[in-house]
């Protein structure tokens, strides 16, 4: 009887919390519902339109200019026999000539004369205009211990060794007697200077020979 009377009660209970927990629910959707319905409850601003009317081209009428003329002065109100006639006034005429005077003026008068340029002008000019011929630099004068490298019969050759000595640093020039071109390197003040150039050059595979130009 006991246990009976404690199922009941357990039954009971779970009823009523089946009936919360269904009203809870039911209570939740209807605030998730109904809020937002509430809110936007209130009504739109109104919102006003601006109508333009564009009149028909048929009614509408031609359109006039209008023009507002200044007032007039006390002495324009006057009568115009009281005011006094302002003289005419001539404007001077444009120094305008006929055509025919134009054209017999064209005709009648001279050309200048273009005075000839003095024959000394044009001595000077065409002088000016010949070819100037440059003069070459004296040759320089030899003087002490030099070394002479080669002697070449083709001028061609003797250019190329001399080109080639200056490369390296040597004071080299050419000289031509007779029908030989000599290469030579110069000048040195003393005998073993140029003792001891010529050593550097026969290492180098020359035949080299120091002469005394004193």
């Amino acid at each position: 009887m006991a246990k009976q009377i404690v199922t009941d009660e357990v039954s009971i209970l779970k009823r009523q919390a089946r009936r919360r927990l269904m009203g809870a629910i039911a209570l939740t959707l209807l605030v998730v519902v109904l809020l937002p319905m509430v809110l936007d409850s209130e009504p739109p601003a109104p919102q006003q339109d601006i109508e333009l009317q564009i009149p028909d081209k048929d009614k509408a009428g031609e359109f006039v200019p209008q023009i507002v003329l200044p007032p007039l002065n006390d002495a324009a109100s006057q009568p115009a026999s009281s005011q006094p006639t302002p003289a005419p006034v001539i404007a001077p005429l444009l120094d305008i000539k006929p055509v025919s005077a134009v054209v017999a003026q064209t005709v009648l008068e001279p050309k200048p004369v273009i005075a000839s340029k003095p024959k000394v002008e044009q001595q000077i000019k065409q002088a000016d205009t010949k070819p100037k011929i440059e003069s070459k630099p004296a040759a320089k004068a030899h003087s002490g211990f030099i070394i002479q490298v080669g002697a070449f019969d083709n001028a061609d050759a003797a250019k190329k060794l001399q080109e080639k000595l200056r490369k390296q640093g040597y004071p080299s020039y050419t000289e031509k007697i007779n029908n030989k071109v000599r290469v030579r390197i110069g000048d040195y003040t003393s005998h073993a200077e140029a003792e001891k150039i010529r050593r550097k050059l026969e290492i180098q595979g020359y035949q080299p020979d120091v002469i005394n130009l004193k």
